[in-house]
Order: C-alpha cells, then sequence, then structure tokens
C-alpha cells in the first residue's frame, strides 16, 4: 500500500473549480478526499472526522483581500491540534499572509495556480508527518526519540536512562544555549530531528520559527527555490515572489534533514550562504543578511563521503561546530521499557484503548530481547499495532508478533550465568507465547519461581 491510498486530506475552498481540479488530482495519486467550501465546514468536517492533512484556501467570500479570516481558522486549528499538519493556498501577487501563516503554525504555502509536482510534495511530506504524529508532540512519534524526562520551554519530552545517553544528553544541554551549527548523526528512526527541536525549544530563538526542511525530499530542479526563494519572472513558472526556507528561519532555526543525500552541485550553493550569512534569491539582483542558526541530520558517514568525493570537506566544517551522535536503541536497551510505556500509553489513548493499560511478561521479553534494526521508530510502530491487536488489559507477545533472530545472540559458552539464564528464559517465553505457567513447566521450574527470576534479572 502507498502512503498516499488511506491518506485522507481536507481541502478547502470557496471556488467549486479549484476544488474539482484538486480533488481529482488528488484521486488520481490514490488520496481520500473531502471538501470544505467555508471555515465553518472545515470546523465541521474535523470534528466529524480524521485527516492526515488540511489544504485550505486563506480567502474565503466574506474576506477576498487581507486572509484574516484564514489565518483566524488556523490560529483556531492550532489550538484544537497543534499535530495537524495544514498548508495554506493564496493567489495573492504578494505572500506576506502566506509568510504569516507559516509563522502561526501552517506546515507550508501553495501558490495559485499551483505546480503539481509540488503540491503533492508537500502532501505527501504532511501526510509522512501526521502518521508520525496525532495526539502527542509533534515530532514524538515520528522519531521517537524520547531521551530522559528533560522537558525545555515547550521542547519535547526527552526520556533517556541508559548510561549510553547521558553524554549526550549533557552535551544538549550545554551547547542549546549557543548559536554554534551542530550536526546530529545516528541511524535511521533515532531521533535526531526531535533533538534539534529541542535544542531550538532551549536557545534564545526558541520565539522565532523552527523550519525543517527534508532535503532528500527536494529534486535538482527545486532546490535552490524551495530554499533561498525566487522573485517573480526568475523563471517560467515563477509567477510570483516565493520566500525560501532559509528567509522563513531568520532569527530562528533551520533544520536540514538528510544532509548527506545532497548532490556537490546544490552543496557549493549551501556553503555559500553558510559561509556568507547571505541570501540570494533566483533572479533576485541582491543579497539580504541572515540571522539564522543552522542545525543538520543525516544518517551517512560524512567523512567516509569526502573520502570518496561525494561530499565537501568545507561544507562539513561549516556544519559541524558541535557533532551530537545518536546511538541506536540496541545500545540504549534500558529505555526500550520506558519508551514501550510510553507508546504504550500514548496509543492507547489515541485509539480510545483505556484498557490497555500493561505488557504482560511475555511481552516485555520479546520487546528486551529484539534486536529494533529500525530503532525508536520501529518501537513506536510496533506499540502502535500493539494496541490495536490487544483483547485484554495487557499487550502479549503476540500482539508485538516481533521475530528476534537467534543466529544473532553471543554463544553460550561466552554468556555469563545470568545472561545464559536471562536467554532460556526468553526464549521459553517466546515458544509459549509469554505463557507464564507453561514456560515454567518446560524450564522445570514452579511459576513463582519463574516469576523471581524475572524480577531478579529486571525483567
Amino acid at each position: 500500500m502507498s502512503e498516499s491510498e488511506s491518506a485522507r486530506i481536507l481541502i478547502a475552498d470557496d471556488q467549486d473549480d479549484v476544488l474539482q481540479a484538486l480533488r481529482l488530482l488528488l484521486k488520481a495519486e490514490r488520496y481520500e478526499v473531502e471538501v470544505a467550501r467555508s471555515p465553518a465546514g472545515i470546523l465541521a468536517a474535523l470534528e466529524a472526522g480524521e485527516f492526515d492533512a488540511v489544504l485550505m484556501d486563506l480567502n474565503y467570500a466574506r474576506d477576498t483581500t487581507s486572509g484574516r479570516e484564514g489565518l483566524d481558522l488556523l490560529a483556531r486549528l492550532q489550538a484544537t491540534d497543534s499535530s495537524l499538519p495544514v498548508a495554506v493556498m493564496t493567489a495573492w501577487s504578494s505572500v506576506q499572509g502566506a509568510v504569516e501563516a507559516i509563522k502561526r503554525g501552517a506546515y507550508d504555502y501553495v501558490e495559485k495556480p499551483w505546480d503539481n509536482a509540488r503540491l503533492l510534495m508537500v502532501l505527501r511530506n504532511m501526510v509522512q508527518l501526521s502518521r508520525a504524529v496525532r495526539r502527542g508532540q509533534r515530532l514524538e512519534l515520528e522519531n521517537a526519540a524520547l531521551l530522559g524526562g528533560q522537558r525545555g520551554a515547550g521542547g519535547p519530552l526527552i526520556i533517556a536512562q541508559s548510561p549510553s545517553m547521558q553524554p549526550v544528553l549533557q552535551l544538549m544541554r550545554r551547547i542549546a544555549p549557543s548559536d554554534a551549527n551542530v550536526l546530529i548523526t545516528g541511524e535511521h528512526g533515532t531521533g535526531k530531528e526531535l533533538i534539534a527541536e529541542w535544542l531550538h525549544a532551549n536557545s534564545s530563538r526558541s520565539s522565532k520559527a523552527f523550519v525543517p526542511v527534508n532535503l532528500g525530499g527536494l529534486s535538482e530542479g527545486i532546490f535552490e527555490s524551495e530554499l533561498f526563494g525566487h522573485v517573480k519572472g526568475a523563471f517560467t513558472d515563477a509567477r510570483t515572489d516565493r520566500v525560501g526556507r532559509f528567509e522563513l528561519a531568520d532569527e530562528g532555526t533551520i533544520f536540514l534533514d538528510e544532509i548527506g543525500n545532497v548532490p556537490m552541485a546544490q552543496q557549493a550553493k549551501l556553503l555559500r550562504v553558510l559561509q556568507t550569512r547571505e541570501l540570494e534569491k533566483v533572479g533576485a539582483s541582491r543579497p539580504r543578511r541572515l540571522n539564522v542558526r543552522v542545525l543538520s541530520a543525516t544518517n551517512v558517514n560524512l567523512r567516509e563521503e569526502i573520502t570518496a568525493g561525494r561530499f565537501r570537506e568545507d561544507l562539513l566544517f561549516r556544519l559541524n561546530t558541535i557533532e551530537i551522535h545518536l546511538p541506536a536503541l540496541r545500545e540504549r536497551r534500558e529505555d526500550i521499557l520506558p519508551l514501550a510505556q510510553h507508546f504504550l500509553e500514548l496509543h492507547a489513548s489515541r485509539y480510545g484503548r483505556n484498557d490497555i493499560t500493561a505488557f504482560d511478561p511475555g511481552a516485555l521479553q520479546s520487546l528486551t530481547a529484539h534486536s529494533w534494526p529500525g530503532n525508536i521508530r520501529e518501537l513506536g510502530h510496533a506499540i502502535e499495532r500493539a494496541v490495536l491487536l490487544a483483547t485484554d488489559g495487557a499487550v502479549r507477545a503476540r500482539d508485538l508478533a516481533l521475530h528476534v533472530q537467534e543466529g544473532s545472540a553471543p554463544r553460550l559458552e561466552d554468556m555469563t550465568l545470568d545472561e545464559a539464564e536471562s536467554m532460556l528464559i526468553r526464549r521459553a517465553l517466546r515458544r509459549y507465547d509469554g505463557n507464564v505457567s507453561q514456560a515454567a513447566k518446560a524450564l522445570g521450574l514452579s511459576r513463582s519461581a519463574l516469576y523471581r527470576r524475572l524480577e531478579s534479572l529486571g525483567r
């Protein structure tokens, strides 16, 4: 199933021809579409059902010039559910209203008449974001990195009890107030964007914009326009001025995700902006000064990319004044159960499964035995699925449906006695689908003896 197949999009405009064109375009991409023709219609639709994204006009019949009605509606949507991504559409020759909407929490804006490829890219990004969010802080699920009970002023919650995360937390606390550029590295799903948002929320720029950009999703043809903006007439399809992401982040923070995937030609253009702190829109005659903090992230080893001739060393020097490396979840196993409990509570609330409050012993064993190649994102998805499948009061091993690779485990002769005992208990619990009585019988133990061993092993 593709990303768009089951995604629900609410589109809102007071012009029937616009709604019809958008409906046809989105249905061709296999989105499920609902339409609204007024702010009241938008609110009614959102009250009646759940959507992955909203694409709405700023101007309606009662207010065709200022966009004030649309901006007021956006404020209401943000107050109701700040995790719902909203993109605004505007036909103005000036984009100041759209810029104001971005400052008020809109995910992006689309000019009329729209470019189909760009509109669909914006929707895809919003759907990906929404799938990770709904009911919680915007990045708690997408990056799933809840690292240690630390909360900044409005920043995301961080849960990290493991020893491997303590140096990371200490470094974050030291560098957050500064304006230093930070490169965040780590595997997919380790929470890199969440860390970037936390750094912004705990900086002197926290009251200004935090603008994330997925560089991996930008083609070479739109790279400059998206990041730096363009002026009307700069190229064939430039019907209006466009404000780029760097300009939107002025006085705030820009987050450049997947920086390792930027082609060499675009790296040179990005380097120039970072070196000069000046921005020149495509087609503009003069640059403008920028005051922006740059946070970036990658799962690629940039030093290896430099050796291979695929990444500029001078660009890396500009990006990594400070480098934060996030360990994989398998390297911070003490955090698995606290994270799992968080996701359990989050998804139980989201799906109205308040009867699901805990994991049974078999599920706890499955969680701690799994290698989590997809890291915290995979953990969040596994718990979400389990909450939906659980039938009575607790999540069981069968609800998680995790497949532990036995071949990756250490040899028995290389283990300590406690490690060997723990492995045998885990195997027995998996074999009997978390049934403690059957597992205890197979191990030659009483049920109470097995529970005591589980407790002594911290399971």
